[in-house]
């Protein structure tokens, strides 16, 4: 799709923004109950989902603003990939069933912008 080529770097800086903003929404749902979610249990950083929750709402925000935006993909990539082989596969084989498809893509998503870089709107390019 050669009409889009001019628009690649803008394209990029706003899937990563948005990619960030909702990786954001699940770490402060575990974190703060925001949005409030039936079953909260509270924050306990001590816990798999807590440091999860704590890597989602400080890394998601570096991905926002595009601030070492490489590394915090590159940390964010790896914690979905864990949270999806610890936490999603051994409920069932299909990721539509498991409820895991929305790690894969965080995973793939991430590490695609670890590689890629941050693109436009990005207070830095590392």
């Amino acid at each position: 799709m050669g009409f889009l080529d001019k628009y690649a770097s803008q394209i990029l800086g706003i899937t990563r923004i948005m990619a960030g903003l909702l990786f954001l929404a699940h770490g402060t749902a575990k974190m703060f109950n925001f949005p409030a979610r039936d079953g909260w249990d509270g924050y306990n950083i001590m816990s798999l989902s807590g440091v999860a929750g704590a890597i989602e709402v400080f890394a998601g925000a570096l991905i926002i603003v595009g601030f070492y935006s490489r590394p915090a993909a590159f940390l964010s990539s790896g914690t979905m990939a864990f949270a999806y082989f610890i936490a999603h596969a051994p409920q069932n084989f299909y990721p539509l069933l498991n409820r895991g498809d929305a790690a894969i893509l965080f995973c793939f998503l991430f590490l695609y912008i670890a590689a890629a870089g941050p693109g436009a709107f990005a207070i830095n390019k590392k």
